[in-house]
Parts: C-alpha cells; structure tokens; sequence
C-alpha cells in the first residue's frame, strides 16, 4: 500500500478506539481493553480487506465477519460507525436501554453485523456455517472471524478448526488476537493454549505469524488467505491490550471497566494528540 493509505489507516483507527472510549465512557461499562488492541484489526478489515457496502448491510454476496469474542463489540461498532453503517453519535448509547448497540453484537438489530455473539467459543462454529454456505451455493464470498487468544481457551473453537479442515473451507480466514491477557490475568497463566500456530497447523490450518498492528504485515497475510487453496487459514496477531491509551496498555484490569470521568479525559487528550501527529497538524 502507498503511504497515504497507511497513513489514512492509522488515523481511521485512532478514531476508532476514540469511539471505543466515547462508547465504554458513555455507558459506564464494557470492554475497552480488547476492543483498542484489536483495532487495528477492525480497521484494516472493514477499510481494506472486506467487499462490503454499508449502504446494502444485508447484501448477500458480501464477505461476512463474526466477533467471535463479542464482547469487544464497542471496537466493532467504532469501526462500522467509521464506515458509514450508523451515524457515529450513536457510540454514545452503547448498553443503553433500547439502544440498538448492546454490549455484545445483536444481527436483528445492528447494521453491519453478521452473526449475534457473546458466548465465547461460539461465533467461530458460526463462521464455518456461513463458509460452507457459500461453498454450497458457489458463491465467491469469504468468511473471516476474530477470536480472542483467552477464548480458544474454550472447547468448541477446536471442534470448529476440526471442521474447517475436514470441509476444505478455504473462504475461511480465523485471527486471533493474541494480547496475551483476559480477566483473570495473563493467558498463559490461567489456561495455556500455547503455542497457537503449531496447533493450529497440528489441525490442517495454513498459519501465519503478523504484529496485529502492523498494516503492511496484515495486508501480506491476508493476501496470502486468499491466495491459500483448500485449506483454512489462520492470522495469529500478536497485539497489546489496550493498544493507544498510555495507562490501559497491557494490563489486565481494563479488560472489562469503563473509563471514569479523568481517565476519560487523559485518554481522549492522548488520541487527539495522536490523530493531531498523523493530520500533520
């Protein structure tokens, strides 16, 4: 990519995990922590990588994403809003009553998203759904699914690597966003599921190893998804939770609070300070 478009990503995403804080403030709850160390993640997806049309959300040829870890939904959202799918002010009603942005992704009622999630392990099963879907009516979409390194913890997403595999779902993409933490403190401390690309491979994935913040790395490793035949393959982004805010990055206890009023303000200071840097102002 040139460097204008780079440089255009970088500054979509700053507005991004700006949404995520706006989202999570407003509601005084969610998930703010994984939501900002994928949002590179989002950006690159929803600006670069997938065929979509905000103004047709329920196009059927478009390329599908599942939130396989829902709860990151404000980053989701920040992103879709980013997009065009619903005005950008509506971040502010995050986990409100009647608003349509709950805090995990609902498809009856969200423009842009796929498939209803929140039980972790799940949206992944879906995905393949959806990747054989379209290899049974032949058409040419691609499936893509961001999990957390903390939910593959979970059971059924190896069932679902499973049958990836043994259905030859090579529309399917899997990223794993490997911030290394989750509630409870640090991934490998509460459950190991290292080391992922070896058992990703041990389960017939074609793997790839990216810095989940690098936009260049990402856009090889999605090329390199699509141009993979007949099996499925897997991003594992390595990534820090928390990803922007200064006093957020890599610690645990922002996996699921809310910002309060200061730590709102420091937080919205340092990206504004960031998105000032990329405008060049």
């Amino acid at each position: 990519m040139t460097a204008d478009q780079k440089k255009a990503l970088l500054r979509t995403a700053c507005q991004v995990r700006m949404g995520v804080i706006e989202a999570t403030h407003a509601a005084k709850s969610g998930h703010p922590g994984g939501s900002l160390s994928a949002a590179d993640l989002f950006t690159y997806l929803y600006f670069r990588e997938l065929n979509i049309d905000p103004t047709r959300p329920k196009w059927e040829d478009r390329d599908r994403f599942v939130l396989s870890k829902g709860h990151t939904a404000p980053g989701l959202y920040a992103a879709l809003a980013r997009r065009g799918f619903f005005p950008w002010d509506d971040l502010k009603t995050l986990r409100h009553i009647g608003s349509y942005l709950q805090g995990h992704p609902n498809m009856n009622e969200t423009p842009g998203v796929d498939m209803s999630t929140g039980s972790l392990g799940q949206g992944i099963s879906a995905a393949c759904g959806m990747a054989l879907m379209a290899k049974h009516q032949k058409k040419s979409l691609r499936v893509y699914a961001l999990l957390g390194d903390g939910e593959i913890q979970e059971g059924q997403p190896w069932e679902a690597f499973m049958f990836a595999h043994h259905y030859k779902l090579d529309n399917l993409c899997a990223i794993i966003d490997n911030n290394r933490l989750q509630i409870d403190g640090r991934v490998d401390q509460v459950m190991s599921p290292y080391p992922i690309p070896e058992k990703l491979k041990a389960f017939g994935w074609e793997v790839t190893e990216i810095d989940g913040h690098d936009f260049d790395q990402m856009e090889a490793a999605f090329a390199q998804a699509r141009e993979t035949k007949g099996v499925p393959f897997a991003i594992v982004a390595s990534t820090i939770k928390g990803r922007g805010v200064s006093f957020m990055e890599d610690q645990a206890g922002w996996h699921g609070k809310a910002p309060n009023d200061q730590e709102y303000e420091t937080a919205m200071a340092e990206l504004r300070a960031r998105l000032a840097q990329l405008e060049g102002k």
